[in-house]
């Protein structure tokens, strides 16, 4: 079977992580960079030897006829990329958040499937080693029905190293690292039914929240807590970008504790394994769970545009995620919870 050819449009901090991962797979290869700065375009592609390289992303589409195209640029960018690249018939996979709006989200969602192509959000975070391995242990149902759990990711990394102009986004923990959490709080529990959220922020030169809490029952049955924050407080011990997790069951509990390591307790006592991620040369050590699990997640889309399996995270699914995070908005302003029906 030939290689499906791709473009990538985009060549931030992300996207040397998103395109070597790529490279892992079989069956896929990049043929052509975008990236508005064209200079820095030429270096990142000779940097992964793609021969390429435009400043006009509908001159590519047209000379290069792609099979699809990986956008990681910022997110006030993603909507118009969308509706380009499915002008001309090309399957999308985006970034996350998906728009800057469900109304935004939902125009995306209808460029493409009026197109007739194939749109994929890039929900990496779902594909951790140990947060599948927590989706079959609850979907096992050895600790029954889950009644209450809760989903930890604050940190006192500097994610602003890497990425500074978060620093200016007016929403900003919820879009960025809580679509990811609110994602795996659907994977497991179901959709939500109501939502409430506190937010605030701490540092002033951030512009918008870097701390929030929010409070959903998902699926008719389970109450979820999330926390949320990039506090940059001190603390004893850092494992970011680690997710910590504990559920409670009518039968006992299961938990995603610290370096990867799963514990589910019943009355048979505690069983305990550890699911650490791939190593790979390029990822950034402080990335590696995240940088590890783009692999798994490009070969979930390349197994979709080969005709041979479903996508699990589509711009039809994650909408529903974006859903609530602009629900906790809502909460947030208003100081009162927010019913979904």
């Amino acid at each position: 079977m030939s290689n499906l050819r791709f473009a990538m449009f985009g060549t931030g901090f992300w996207a040397h992580f998103q395109l070597a991962a790529w490279k892992e797979l079989q069956g896929v290869e990049c043929v052509a960079i975008y990236n508005r700065t064209r200079s820095k375009g030429e270096r990142f592609a000779a940097k992964f030897g793609v021969a390429a390289v435009y400043d006009d992303a509908e001159q590519l589409l047209e000379r290069e006829k792609p099979d699809f195209v990986d956008i990681v640029t910022y997110p006030f960018t993603l909507n118009h990329f969308v509706k380009l690249v499915a002008a001309h018939k090309v399957p999308v996979i985006s970034q996350k958040p998906m728009a800057p709006s469900v109304a935004i989200a939902e125009e995306n969602i209808q460029a493409c499937r009026e197109a007739g192509v194939p749109y994929f959000i890039h929900e990496n975070w779902r594909w951790q080693p140990q947060l599948r391995e927590l989706k079959k242990v609850l979907d096992s149902g050895v600790i029954g029905t889950p009644f209450r759990a809760r989903i930890s990711m604050v940190s006192a990394f500097d994610v602003y190293r890497n990425e500074p102009q978060i620093k200016d986004l007016e929403d900003f923990v919820l879009t960025d690292v809580g679509t990811h959490i609110l994602d795996i709080a659907r994977f497991y529990f179901g959709e939500a039914q109501s939502v409430y959220c506190q937010n605030q922020q701490v540092h002033p030169d951030v512009k918008g929240e870097d701390v929030a809490t929010v409070m959903m029952r998902m699926g008719g049955r389970t109450t979820v807590t999330i926390e949320l924050g990039y506090p940059e407080n001190y603390v004893e011990h850092e494992y970011f970008p680690e997710t910590m997790i504990y559920v409670e069951g009518s039968k006992g509990t299961a938990e995603v504790a610290r370096d990867y390591w799963i514990r589910v307790t019943t009355r048979e006592g505690t069983l305990a394994k550890r699911y650490p991620p791939v190593w790979y040369p390029w990822v950034d050590p402080d990335y590696h769970v995240i940088h590890s699990s783009i692999v798994l997640t490009n070969a979930n889309f390349l197994q979709a545009l080969r005709g041979e399996g479903a996508a699990e995270t589509t711009g039809e699914d994650n909408v529903k995620t974006l859903k609530l995070v602009y629900a906790a908005y809502e909460s947030a302003r208003g100081r009162k919870a927010v019913n979904l029906g």
